[in-house]
């Protein structure tokens, strides 16, 4: 798959990098297609949206985010662990855009929202 490119992997690194990458991919769709009609900030889409809590969103509540960081580290693993630099500066972008959005989510669904934001970690399941 990188062949050709600068990188300093051994075809086995490049293998995870690439299995990682594909694994967020994947994530991050599945996250996307789950939320259906809910998709949107603000919640525009829909005009009763409902709190998605279930599918990806039991495990986080921001998968998309979630599936697109670790599709950055796997391309950086593969690539070159240098581009790391890149990816957490770029997560910080992410984390930044999860506190903005959780603040109209709370708005948006004051009864439900911070139980769910207790009980659900933000991008990382059983971590953060």
């Amino acid at each position: 798959v990188f062949r050709g490119h600068a990188t300093t992997a051994a075809p086995w690194v490049e293998a995870v990098g690439l299995a990682l990458f594909l694994a967020g991919l994947g994530l991050a769709i599945w996250a996307r297609r789950f939320l259906g009609e809910n998709w949107g900030m603000p919640m525009s889409q829909k005009d009763d949206p409902e709190l998605v809590t279930s599918g990806p969103y039991r495990w986080v509540r921001h998968p998309i985010y979630s599936g697109l960081i670790l599709a950055m580290v796997g391309t950086a693993v593969a690539i070159s662990p240098r581009w790391l630099v890149v990816v957490a500066v770029l997560s910080g972008y992410f984390v930044y855009s999860a506190y903005t959005e959780e603040r109209m989510m709370t708005q948006r669904f004051p009864e439900t929202y911070p139980a769910y934001k207790r009980s659900t970690k933000m991008l990382i399941p059983w971590v953060f």
